[in-house]
């Protein structure tokens, strides 16, 4: 952990932190940006599998937001990964990718993390490439949702990368 990140508080959401997520992913211009509504959901619904970290005024500065899968309950699935651009080029999204997959394993069992990825999006693929590796994980790819399936327009196809099992 950097000095910068050791600044920074990690914990789970509340729902007060939904308009800020939102705000984040909105600057980051490269996340598919849901509505503000979905964000307060997230936060309230979701909180158990999303983490945030928080400046020292207590500001979200970044987030990690995820869900166990219905049907495989040791597989969180990781929906968005995004840190304030003040705080990007530190590691945080790794930091805090290792914090949400640490506290889902003790808390909820999950053993397997996965997320999907973009052609192109080298950054999300050395996030994750880089998490599998320090978790002692195999990581495999397949895509899971080809462009054919999204049906608003031009959309490239979503990559699922499945990550596990994760060294305990």
């Amino acid at each position: 952990m950097t000095a910068a990140q050791a600044e920074l508080q990690i914990d789970r959401p509340s729902l007060a932190d939904g308009a800020a997520l939102w705000r984040i992913a909105r600057d980051s211009k490269t996340l598919d940006l849901n509505s503000s509504y979905s964000y307060l959901l997230w936060c309230r619904d979701f909180a158990a599998t999303t983490v945030v970290a928080r400046d020292e005024d207590g500001r979200p500065v970044g987030f990690v937001t995820g869900y166990v899968r219905p049907d495989r309950p040791h597989t969180l699935l990781v929906w968005q990964v995004a840190v304030d651009k003040t705080h990007r080029g530190r590691g945080l999204a790794g930091t805090l990718l290792d914090g949400l997959a640490a506290r889902t394993a003790a808390e909820l069992g999950v053993t397997t993390v996965e997320t999907t990825i973009t052609p192109g999006n080298t950054a999300s693929e050395r996030l994750f490439a880089s998490f599998a590796e320090r978790h002692g994980a195999r990581l495999e790819r397949e895509v899971l949702f080809g462009t054919d399936l999204f049906p608003d327009g031009p959309h490239e196809p979503e990559v699922l990368h499945r990550i596990g099992p994760l060294a305990r």
